[in-house]
């Protein structure tokens, strides 16, 4: 007799359920419905751990704007300083420095503040 049921059949239902374990409705133990999510699931997985980048870089800039606009400059001004007094820190390290180390961001926010050029405002050329 034949088998429609065949081991490697079984195994990968097998798989498809285990991925699908915990998704809500018949989308975790009907396979059809199981495996449109998970291969949508495994899709959007890809793409976020592509976001998750950006997202953390974004979290340490939101991070040293605070941390520069306590010491009074904003964090493009900032960040300018640094490049021209040739400091070659990542946000990653300065993002670290400013909550462990308030002492050293303070020392850094110096060094960026006497970098940049200050612009003086001119006075009564309003129109």
């Amino acid at each position: 007799m034949r088998i429609k049921y065949s081991v490697a059949r079984n195994k990968r239902k097998k798989r498809i359920l285990k991925l699908s374990k915990g998704y809500y409705g018949n989308k975790g133990n009907r396979l059809r419905q199981a495996t449109q999510q998970v291969k949508k699931s495994l899709t959007t997985a890809y793409i976020h751990r592509r976001d998750k980048k950006g997202d953390i870089r974004q979290l340490w800039i939101v991070r040293l704007n605070a941390a520069a606009r306590e010491e009074g400059l904003s964090y493009s001004r900032f960040m300018d300083g640094l490049h021209k007094a040739n400091i070659q820190l990542n946000r990653k390290m300065l993002s670290e420095i400013a909550i462990r180390d308030p002492q050293s961001f303070k020392q850094l926010a110096e060094i960026a503040k006497k970098a940049i050029p200050t612009v003086k405002k001119l006075v009564g050329t309003e129109r």
